[in-house]
């Protein structure tokens, strides 16, 4: 009773859930070649892996290959899962560096519509420029981020990871995480500026 309370307390003051033991149970089969516990992991994940990566790479034709490598690495590396991290944060730890790699090896220009990822609400036609013209500027500012800039921001705001899980991630010390943000804030009010006075 007292646990549960506890686990509450936590939910309430919106700090992230360990994994459940439902979680833990799911990858420790996986690691032993279930691949009916596999396609459950997969389904949960899925989506979640989709969102970040199409925020990550602003290339939505390499989301699903990256996803797929990812789930691949989950399945031949499910043994050398050591509960030091959350299930989550080893797994997107993952799909960050397989998109790294991917980015990598990609040369081409973005073709990314950020009103077609996310449906905004109807507020009449100057809501929907206004909009569109954010989106624009944001994704803009986002991609002239160094990937590890962009990594942070995108883990941070979008994912809601902590410091410490983001360090853990990206295989770096916190105060690492803290600069790469500190430096990647002020570019994009930098960029965001710029953008706002030539628009205007």
């Amino acid at each position: 009773m007292l646990r549960r309370e506890h686990t509450e307390a936590k939910a309430i003051a919106g700090r992230p859930l360990p994994d459940t033991a439902d979680e833990i149970a799911l990858i420790r089969q996986v690691a032993g070649g279930d691949t009916t516990a596999f396609e459950t992991l997969f389904r949960r994940y899925y989506p979640r892996l989709r969102r970040f990566l199409e925020r990550m790479t602003r290339r939505p034709q390499l989301v699903d290959e990256i996803v797929n490598d990812t789930m691949l690495v989950v399945w031949r590396k499910a043994d050398t899962f050591n509960l030091r991290s959350k299930l989550s944060t080893w797994i997107i730890g993952i799909a960050l560096r397989r998109s790294l790699k991917a980015l990598e090896r990609v040369d081409d220009a973005i073709d990314f519509d950020p009103d077609a990822a996310a449906s905004p609400a109807e507020s009449g036609p100057e809501g929907n420029l206004l909009r569109q013209e954010l989106h624009t500027r944001l994704s803009q500012a986002l991609m002239s981020l160094s990937p590890e800039q962009r990594t942070v921001i995108e883990l941070t705001y979008y994912e809601g990871c902590t410091y410490r899980e983001i360090a853990a991630i990206v295989g770096c010390p916190i105060d690492t995480v803290k600069t790469r943000m500190f430096h990647a804030r002020r570019r994009l009010k930098s960029l965001l500026a710029d953008r706002g006075e030539e628009a205007a």
